[in-house]
């Protein structure tokens, strides 16, 4: 049981946490309009909920007026009982037009928090660090996003335009009942609603233990779908759409008794609610009608009785659901307010200045770093780049290689000395200034489900047309382009997936080139190609490197003979530097993997298929151009 409780007020204080985070959207303190817009609409409720009060009495007079029983103000006799039910009538008409206007002011208020707060979200995803990304999963993230947003509009409007008035509203009948009746029909009036809100509230608390499961498990079978269609392909490679289907039902097993769980639990709340409600109802009516059998009241008493029972019952019966929906929305808005205050790991100092590239000299003073204290991958390296250098990185994985790159691009801090660039720690200086200064060309270059346009275009979206489209020649991908049939506005699919790698790396080459960095890393660019495809491309980067610093992280040593300068890493230090002539003639680790690459591309060149030794294992070959490739695979 203390368990519960503790479960149940740290779940009270999380809902009072996520209040106080949303207040500021409500009451903004530079936004005076939106101060305007609340204090109109709660004014226009107001007004409603007093019409909506007065409304029974008119419903009274028209039925005493017709029985004969008319006592009471001369204005109400003279307006007979057809004026009295056109009073009625226009009462009712009030009480909707002004909740109408109510939310016809507030609407604004409402879509203008959701727009901000969604707006704080998605700017904050895109500060977090690399490595809250590498772990994030992207269909339960966009959910968690998706319900959080969703539930600012409805709390603020619920919680301002519903919880409130009925508040106010209960009030109002209960006195009233008090002074035009007896204090009896507002005790049963006050024990009704007591009961009432405490059932409600405690069914709903449950319910939403059980809301909270289901969401979860909402959750993981969306990013078990997003998962398995963004791995389309490789569900295809390895037949595995039946196992896919599997997990995403197993998925939607718990999300299915979740729901069943859930929809239960709502019936056995509206029909506790209907009990309760009812015999509020019935014992103030039975108290009516031994008044009217006694002469104490008149059959519009009896009638203003039932109409205000029934009046207050719409709204109880509303506040299971607004409760339910309102406990809901803070648990969804909790999650995504637990997403905003995900520290970034990654933040500019204060007093941060523009980076300012003059030469583009990038020194590592005895750098390190690792992912994880207990696993260092940098160990102290040293290292001067000249500005308008290229300088290779190479060694085999793990030794560090794109872990320098990440650092240059700051995804991540070094956890010891220094990386500069002309003389300025990256740590002191803004990180949009940085990301501007340099281009990265990955080894697998990502595109936005957009045009070819719109993706050579987002290395610098103000760029004229004709710049644009000498970035694509000079990236070998203009002829391609306006061979397509919409051309530049040919859509390239979802990450790309139109495109063939050749083509997509070179999209990627071309906005580099049109954002025009003085510093340039090629991060393993044409690794995942095919060696004629990287042949041209590496023409296209060369030219792309002239006049500006280069760094290439290469896996294929070919790719890098004619680089100024060497840098071979070895279980993240340098074990050799020299340009490749000097490199390979020393004998050391360089030689090494020169030789056994080389080799490597010799006998994939010349050995067919039938000259591999028997019990050789399993080789695929795609070092070659495409016609010339081949896969062999032993019989046991």
């Amino acid at each position: 049981m203390a368990g519960n409780q503790g479960t149940t007020a740290d779940g009270w204080r999380r809902s009072a946490r996520t209040l106080k985070r949303v207040a500021p959207y409500l009451w903004p303190e530079d936004q005076f309009w939106v101060k305007r817009r609340v204090v109109l609409s709660l004014s226009a409720l107001v007004v409603a909920k007093i019409v909506s009060v007065l409304t029974p009495f008119f419903y009274k007079a028209a039925v005493d007026s017709l029985s004969g029983e008319g006592r009471g103000d001369a204005w109400l006799l003279a307006m007979g009982a057809i004026g009295l039910t056109v009073a009625y009538g226009m009462a009712r008409i009030g009480t909707i037009g002004f909740n109408e206007l109510r939310d016809v002011i507030f609407v604004r208020v409402g879509q203008r928090a959701l727009r901000k707060l969604a707006l704080e979200t998605f700017t904050h995803i895109h500060r977090l660090s690399m490595r809250y990304h590498i772990t994030r999963k992207t269909g339960g993230l966009s959910r968690v996003i998706e319900r959080g947003v969703k539930g600012v509009e409805f709390l603020l409007r619920f919680m301002l335009l519903s919880v409130g008035p009925l508040i106010l509203e209960l009030s109002m009948v209960t006195v009233i009942f008090a002074l035009l009746f007896d204090w009896r029909y507002a005790a049963v009036v006050l024990v009704t609603i007591t009961l009432y809100v405490t059932y409600t509230f405690k069914i709903t608390e449950w319910r939403v233990k059980i809301r909270r499961k289901m969401n979860e498990q909402d959750t993981d079978a969306n990013q078990k779908a997003i998962d398995s269609l963004l791995n389309f392909e490789t569900v295809k490679y390895f037949g595995a759409e039946a196992r896919e289907a599997h997990r995403y039902d197993e998925a939607m097993r718990g999300y299915e008794g979740a729901a069943i769980k859930t929809g239960q639990s709502l019936s056995l709340l509206n029909f506790g609610q209907a009990l309760l409600i009812t015999a509020g109802l019935v014992i103030v009516m039975v108290m009516a009608a031994f008044g009217v059998q006694s002469g104490t009241l008149t059959v519009g008493d009896f009638v203003m009785v039932n109409a205000y029972m029934i009046q207050i019952t719409m709204p109880l019966n509303f506040l299971g659901t607004v409760y339910r929906e309102i406990r809901q929305a803070l648990v969804d808005m909790g999650e995504m307010f637990d997403l905003l205050e995900q520290p970034a790991e990654v933040t500019d100092r204060p007093g941060a200045k523009p980076l300012s590239v003059k030469g583009g000299e990038v020194t590592l003073d005895r750098v390190k770093f690792g992912y994880d204290a207990a696993r260092p991958i940098l160990k102290g390296i040293s290292l001067s780049i000249g500005a308008g250098e290229t300088v290779a990185i190479v060694g085999p994985s793990g030794s560090g290689k794109s872990t320098i790159g990440r650092l240059l691009f700051r995804f991540y801090d070094v956890t010891g000395g220094a990386l500069r660039i002309d003389g300025q720690d990256l740590r002191d200086v803004t990180q949009d200034s940085l990301h501007a200064l340099i281009g990265v060309v990955p080894q697998d270059t990502v595109l936005f489900n957009d045009t070819v346009l719109y993706n050579i275009a987002y290395g610098r979206p103000e760029a004229s047309r004709e710049e644009l489209i000498a970035a694509a020649k000079a990236a070998k991908i203009h002829d391609f382009i306006m061979s397509l049939p919409e051309g530049y506005e040919t859509k390239v699919g979802e990450r790309g997936l139109k495109l063939s790698g050749g083509e997509k790396q070179r999209v990627g080459i071309a906005r580099t080139l049109l954002k025009n960095p003085p510093i340039l890393l090629l991060d393993e660019a044409t690794s995942a190609l095919d060696t004629q495809t990287e042949r041209d491309i590496q023409e296209s980067l060369k030219a792309m490197g002239k006049g500006r610093t280069v760094i290439t992280i290469a896996h294929r040593l070919s790719t890098i003979a004619d680089a100024d300068r060497i840098v071979v890493l070895e279980k993240g230090e340098i074990a050799e530097i020299g340009r490749h002539d000097d490199l390979l003639a020393r004998g050391g680790r360089y030689a090494a993997m020169w030789a056994r690459q080389s080799a490597e591309e010799d006998d994939a060149a010349a050995a067919p298929p039938e000259r591999l030794a028997a019990g050789a294992e399993d080789v695929l070959v795609t070092d070659l151009p495409p016609d010339r490739q081949w896969h062999y695979a032993p019989k046991n």
